[in-house]
């Protein structure tokens, strides 16, 4: 069992910049794919992005690419996406879950967080 919990959601204006965090429980953490997605109200929750066990592969949805990066530390079992130029669209509950492989479903993945809310103000 992989426990995840993410940190860092807040408020920031539109064109600003935010930073979300997943911790996870797992001492084989770098064994993981490790993924976000997010769900607005009234919203299905979509894909946002991914990235390998090793860190060497990242994926991204064509709607945050060039502007989200996903890393991860696995020294510290903790994946990261920092957000730039943020749109009032990006307003969501921000996921992140662990899988085996890259996948860009969620259903795919075993394991999720809580979330943790990210609003735009315009």
């Amino acid at each position: 069992q992989v426990h995840l919990v993410e940190s860092g959601g807040g408020l920031v204006q539109a064109g600003g910049s935010l930073t979300v965090a997943c911790a996870a429980s797992e001492r084989r953490f770098s064994s993981y794919a490790m993924g976000w997605f997010r769900q607005a109200p009234g919203k299905e929750r979509e894909f946002v992005a991914a990235i390998s066990g090793s860190g060497g592969y990242t994926v991204y949805a064509n709607s945050v690419k060039g502007r989200f990066t996903i890393s991860r530390d696995n020294a510290k079992n903790t994946v990261y996406l920092q957000m730039n130029s943020l749109k009032p669209e990006d307003t969501a509950l921000y996921y992140c879950a662990a899988n085996s492989i890259v996948r860009t479903t969620g259903r795919s993945y075993d394991y999720w967080g809580q979330g943790t809310q990210v609003t735009v103000s315009s």
